[in-house]
């Protein structure tokens, strides 16, 4: 087995401004997590700009993970993956070499996650989605420029109000979807940090790759260097994936594939 990762999100070192990573879903639910992690963090970003325009902002990303939660369980599916990593890394703790330490510290935070979440119970949600003002806004919101203020005069109203006191509300909208954004953000540091990362080479700009199917993967990550000029274009599934590399030739141009030999680093996240 590989050695235990340090706990936490915060423990992840800090992205190399010269490498650009791109990362591909290779499940449903994995794709719905990143798609919530982007949403949730977009919107803490926005409602601390502290603006009408950055509340606007992060209205929006509010209304998006909405749209996504309504969908399907996701509760039910991050305490499963939740479980899964705990019974994962209890099997840790019989190897001679790991890090007692680390790996007690790891599970005493997915347990507290877990527990957070389980506290919140399936009906989390409830009070935005029985919000008649939020409702109003995300109906709207469906209409092209359809929450100006002459649509949604209490919109505008609640915009103009004090910075303190409109960002302290949407904190509180946040802290009902804090327990599960929390554990997804840990579950994708997990899985991010399981991978295993080797180099390759495209050839004539194209890279296949054929998994196993007796070990499932969920995410593929891909490096390349900024300076390179280039970003992959990966289409496929959890059986097999294809990559081209395209070169990025400014907006006013199609981009080409590139006929060189491509060096990069692939990660394959179980």
């Amino acid at each position: 087995m590989e050695p235990v990762p340090e706990s936490g999100p915060a423990a992840e070192a800090e992205a190399d401004p010269q490498v650009l990573i791109f990362e591909q879903p290779l499940n449903e639910r994995m794709r719905t997590f990143l798609r919530l992690d982007f949403l949730y963090n977009q919107a803490l970003y926005h409602n601390e700009m502290a603006s009408p325009w950055g509340s606007r902002a992060a209205m929006s990303s509010l209304i998006d993970i909405l749209a996504i939660g309504t969908r399907g369980d996701v509760r039910s599916d991050v305490l499963k993956e939740l479980e899964s990593q705990l019974t994962t890394l209890s099997e840790f703790q019989a190897n001679p070499g790991v890090d007692t330490q680390r790996l007690k510290t790891l599970m005493s935070n997915l347990l507290r996650l877990r527990a957070d979440l389980m506290n919140a119970g399936s009906a989390f949600l409830q009070p935005l989605r029985d919000s008649e003002f939020v409702s109003a806004i995300k109906h709207r919101s469906a209409i092209p420029g359809g929450t100006c203020e002459f649509d949604l005069p209490d919109y505008y109203f609640w915009l103009t109000q004090a910075d303190e006191a409109r960002m302290r509300t949407f904190s509180q909208w946040l802290g009902l979807l804090r327990p599960l954004c929390d554990a997804i953000a840990e579950l994708l540091w997990l899985t991010r940090e399981n991978g295993r990362s080797r180099p390759e080479i495209a050839k004539g700009g194209v890279f296949a790759i054929t998994f196993e199917r007796d070990n499932p993967l969920q995410l593929l990550r891909i490096a390349l260097p900024t300076s390179a000029g280039l970003y992959p274009e990966i289409s496929g599934s959890h059986h097999r994936c294809s990559v081209r590399f395209l070169t990025w030739n400014g907006l006013a141009t199609r981009p080409t594939q590139s006929q060189a030999d491509v060096p990069f680093t692939l990660s394959c996240c179980a």
